[in-house]
């Protein structure tokens, strides 16, 4: 991978707090169901688990401010769901990381067979 294909130092503190919302299990779990289940309300998301709905308010406002999630109002409820963009974002950075990986892997392996003669 060439240098140019680096995520910039702004990318990167960009998408941090994205890793810093996901990094909690319970958010991590909340931007899964909506992305199975599509928009759900505070409620919905609460049912089920031993979470109230002021938690799961706590954890959305949390995905909220990292870009994660928004919500649009129906009639009486909020609902809420996951911004696709944001995680297409996120899934773009981690392919660049992943391959910068593969090319550090394919350097030491290229090193270690020179070695080796």
């Amino acid at each position: 991978m060439s240098p140019q294909s680096r995520p910039s130092p702004a990318t990167l503190a960009g998408l941090a707090p994205v890793f810093t919302a996901l990094g909690d299990a319970t958010r991590l779990q909340l931007v899964s169901r909506l992305c199975h289940e599509g928009p759900l309300s505070i409620t919905r998301l609460a049912d089920g688990t031993a979470l109230t709905r002021q938690a799961v308010t706590k954890h959305l406002r949390v995905l909220g401010d990292a870009g994660l999630a928004g919500s649009e109002r129906h009639g009486r409820e909020q609902l809420w769901h996951v911004d696709a963009r944001r995680l297409a974002e996120v899934r773009r950075l981690l392919a660049q990381v992943s391959a910068q990986w593969d090319d550090a892997l394919g350097r030491l392996a290229a090193f270690v067979e020179r070695e080796r003669r």
